[in-house]
């Protein structure tokens, strides 16, 4: 018995180094976030700074370590084995939720996770406890600590709108104060500015580090505790006159300061505070087991834990080693740069293709807030509305970002964004309120950024569903993790602890199966970053525009020809193959008609005549698409229904008309790649005999049906059939127009360019 629990502590240290894996590639977020958005430094300067605070904060973890042991549940009313059990359970549950929400790119709280991860497991095995020793159920506020929940519940709750809310108006008032062009007044109020910033961030580390780490003594904390504001004043003084000085000497830059800094003191804390979500379990089981071994004898399921309710302090080098794993994950590990990519979309400054979609909350908020923004002009005097209108005006930002491509928000959001965070936290954690670091430097980014005018009436309905969509995965990782690690408890119990051996198994298919997820959607965003790039010119533009609706075109004949065989021969599953196929033509459609204005913003010539030629193209392009939907769809009903089956005429026809349509669009990929039109009206008359072909067909349809009624269903399907190639056939004929007007214009542009070089 004592080799299978020997055998369970090595599995909670193996899911221990994954969790730190995916916990770090989650929440990397936190402190990545302001100093990538703001480009301070190249990423491999900010990763150094954040694997600093990381390595140093892990030291800074020891007394978190009590609330994987006590503060979910009571362990003097648990037995060894049932408590090994919850530990296991927590730990399986924790890596599959969290890699999930990873490879998707949404940021969720690993406090979140943990906790309610610790809470299903424990009332799973208090249920089955409570059943075996014919309690009652009432008796559950014996073995679970309800009291602790609901406080983090709240806690979370509460921090939510408070980080969002004290977010945007710190972030008004500093856009009032320094404006976008903060050149001049950051002379002024620059060292000031620091002075605060770096007291905040300096408060943050003591409150949030030095009573939790393993090398102070009562004596160090107490101290710090006594002199907290001596060390806050004298670091107000020192700091500002430290920052006014190298200001004036060797122009410094405070605000890029301020951000490093923040940098380092949110990664601190997450090591510091977090640490626990990751390695507190397995530390515990560890734990667990020590005390039993040293009970010779005892029974493993009689054996109450209540030696877990001391104070253990965690040993300096098993924090070290844990933060040398997190520091490795967060220069190596792509899901971070997702997550981040996730909260930098959101609170962008600049106008960038919207990941989310509007939702009815989004609309509904910002109608209401547009109403309110009305009345307020209404009351406010207009000379305080212009001199507000100017120290928002992002004239000089726009400026900025055509000397520094990808960034952002600029150092004051930035420096912001970090303060405000690092006060928020050390605040609560004075109060002893407990909340999630992701939680309030998500909020507060979003905060600052709406504030910062980012939230525009361009783009304020698709961030405000970003926002409610990554606040809606926190609660759903609540009630996901809940009742999944309930379930694997039950299992685990109920199994005799054998459920592990298939538990294992799936835990590392999941894993692997999001990895490999996760990989796809990299190389397909690595591809769509390479075309990016050569977009820089009316060149650039007109190739990626061939390829792109080349290979759309290709695959809209070959899919017509595919749908006229399978209803040909009533090919059910192949027919609905053939639907899947268009919805995902129709997918890439409708994203490259969302890239619009991605696309123009990067031509460098903002008089590019070609752009027009594009859009044209595009909106061509997806009611093609259209006409390919309502050509397949029906026809999978047809067939779905088991209907009557085209007549030989029919079918004669619609396969006659594939060959004809084969032919034509592949002269017009040939002529759009290449780039000759020179058959142009040959290529145009073949586009107006199909659809002279169609008109017949059409016709001689009408008088079979008067002689020959034959199915009423079929008849009208093939009509609607030939009615939409008719279509099809139009919109791709304006799309060769298209093209042929776009070569022309990319030819002059190019030979216009040419002589320019030359003179």
């Amino acid at each position: 018995m004592e080799k299978l629990f020997i055998l369970i502590v090595a599995v909670l240290f193996i899911l221990a180094i994954s969790d730190l894996i995916v916990g770090v590639s989650n929440d990397a977020v936190n402190f990545l976030n302001s100093a990538i958005g703001a480009k301070v430094a190249s990423l491999r300067i900010i990763l150094a700074v954040a694997a600093a605070g990381v390595l140093v904060g892990a030291t800074f973890s020891s007394g978190m370590m009590e609330v994987a042991r006590k503060g979910i549940f009571y362990p003097e009313s648990f037995s060894f084995y049932n408590i090994m059990i919850i530990f296991l359970a927590v730990m399986l549950t924790d890596v599959i939720l969290l890699d999930l929400f990873n490879t998707f790119g949404l940021p969720t709280s690993t406090t979140v996770s943990i906790v309610f991860e610790l809470l299903g497991a424990a009332v799973g095995i208090a249920i089955v406890t409570i059943i075996n020793k014919g309690e009652e159920l009432n008796m559950m506020g014996s073995y679970i600590n309800s009291g602790k929940a609901l406080a983090i519940i709240s806690g979370i709750l509460l921090s939510v709108a408070i980080a969002f809310t004290v977010g945007a108006f710190i972030q008004y008032l500093s856009r009032l104060l320094f404006s976008f062009n903060y050149t001049r007044t950051i002379k002024y109020f620059g060292a000031i500015w620091g002075g605060i910033a770096i007291t905040s961030i300096t408060y943050f580390i003591l409150i949030k580090g030095a009573k939790g780490a393993s090398f102070m003594t009562d004596e160090n904390v107490n101290w710090i505790k006594t002199h907290t504001m001596l060390i806050l004043t004298g670091s107000m003084i020192t700091w500002t006159f430290i920052l006014q000085l190298l200001n004036w000497i060797f122009n410094f830059n405070v605000l890029k300061f301020i951000v490093f800094a923040g940098t380092f003191a949110l990664a601190m804390a997450f090591a510091g505070n977090d640490l626990v979500n990751f390695i507190g379990v397995p530390l515990a089981g560890f734990e667990s087991f020590r005390i039993f071994s040293e009970a010779d004898g005892a029974d493993p399921n009689g054996f109450l834990m209540s030696s877990l309710a001391g104070k253990v302090k965690t040993p300096t080098m098993y924090l070290l080693i844990a933060g040398l794993i997190m520091v490795i994950t967060l220069w190596l590990s792509k899901k971070a740069r997702s997550v981040v990519k996730t909260t930098l979309n959101l609170s962008d400054q600049n106008q960038i293709n919207e990941r989310f979609e509007s939702s009815i909350i989004a609309r509904s908020i910002v109608r209401q807030a547009v109403i309110l923004n009305k009345g307020i002009q209404t009351i406010l005097p207009s000379g305080i509305l212009k001199w507000a209108e100017k120290r928002f005006d992002p004239a000089h930002y726009k400026e900025y970002l055509k000397k520094n491509p990808g960034v952002s928000f600029d150092l004051i959001r930035a420096s912001v964004n970090l303060v405000v965070a690092s006060i928020l936290i050390a605040f609560a954690t004075s109060l002893k309120l407990p909340l999630s670091t992701t939680y309030v430097t998500f909020m507060v980014a979003m905060g600052s950024s709406l504030a910062d005018g980012a939230w525009g009436r361009e783009s304020a309905v698709y961030r405000i569903t970003g926002v409610v969509t990554v606040v809606g995965g926190w609660f759903f990782t609540a009630f996901s993790a809940f009742t999944v690690s309930l379930l694997v408890a039950l299992i685990l119990y109920w199994s005799n602890l054998w459920g592990l051996a298939a538990l294992i198994p799936l835990a590392a298919f999941l894993v692997i199966k999001t990895h490999a997820f996760h990989n796809r959607k990299e190389v397909e965003a690595s591809k769509e970053r390479k075309k990016a790039v050569t977009i820089i010119d009316g060149s650039g533009i007109y190739e990626n525009c061939s390829e792109q609706v080349s290979g759309i075109l290709l695959a809209t004949y070959k899919t017509f020809n595919n749908s006229v065989e399978f209803l040909i021969c009533e090919k059910r599953k192949k027919m609905k193959e053939n639907v899947k196929n268009v919805k995902e033509l129709n997918k890439h459609t409708k994203k490259l008609k969302k890239d619009i204005p991605g696309i123009l913003q990067v031509l460098r010539e903002e008089s590019f005549e070609g752009s027009h030629n594009y859009i044209e193209i595009i909106d061509y392009l997806r009611e093609t698409m259209h006409c390919m939907t309502h050509i397949v769809n029906p026809a999978f009903k047809h067939i779905d229904n088991n209907h009557k089956p085209l007549s030989e005429n029919q079918a004669k026809s619609l396969t006659e008309l594939g060959r004809q349509l084969k032919t034509y669009i592949t002269n017009v990929v040939d002529a759009a790649s290449e780039g000759d039109f020179t058959k142009s009206e040959k290529t145009i008359a073949s586009s107006q005999e199909i659809v002279n072909e169609i008109t017949r067909a059409r016709k001689k349809q009408l008088k079979l049906i008067k002689s020959e009624p034959g199915s009423t269903r079929t008849n009208m399907l093939y009509m609607d059939i030939l009615s939409e190639t008719k279509n099809l056939v139009l919109h791709v004929n304006n799309i060769y127009k298209s093209f042929r007007d776009f070569s022309e214009i990319n030819k002059k542009e190019v030979m216009s360019s040419g002589f320019s070089v030359l003179n």
